[in-house]
């Protein structure tokens, strides 16, 4: 308990809050629908701690690494490690056939760990 006071009064308590590390994602699955457009159902990983520091979007990429969608997460998922959101309606350019989903935080911003999917 002295370290962490210590640590506290040393760094302040917003560095001590900067331990959720990098948001990941960790899991994606793509479904086409009736209209063409696609479905991703995206599993993210972050040491959420609050309000200032959370997982706060996952998008989609294309080959060139243009965003082709968006998932603005709206709040903290303290108690809920990973977590599942999706995101429909999706429009890919034709003839790409491979895209990238990357998950982002409110302090470290993008994470390392980027998932490559074919799509169906």
């Amino acid at each position: 308990m002295r370290i962490f006071l210590f640590l506290v009064l040393i760094f302040g308590f917003s560095s001590i809050e900067a331990t959720g590390g990098e948001a990941n994602v960790v899991g994606v699955e793509v479904v086409k629908d009736g209209s063409g457009s696609y479905r991703f159902n995206v599993s993210v990983s972050h040491g959420d701690t609050g309000w200032k520091h959370y997982a706060d979007r996952w998008e989609v990429l294309g080959p060139d690494d243009s965003v082709l969608g968006t998932r603005t997460l709206l709040h903290p998922h303290v108690d809920e490690q990973p977590f599942t959101r999706s995101l429909s309606g999706v429009e890919i350019p034709k003839g790409v056939t491979e895209v990238s989903v990357r998950a982002h935080d409110s302090v470290h911003e993008y994470g390392s760990m980027v998932i490559r999917k074919k799509l169906p």
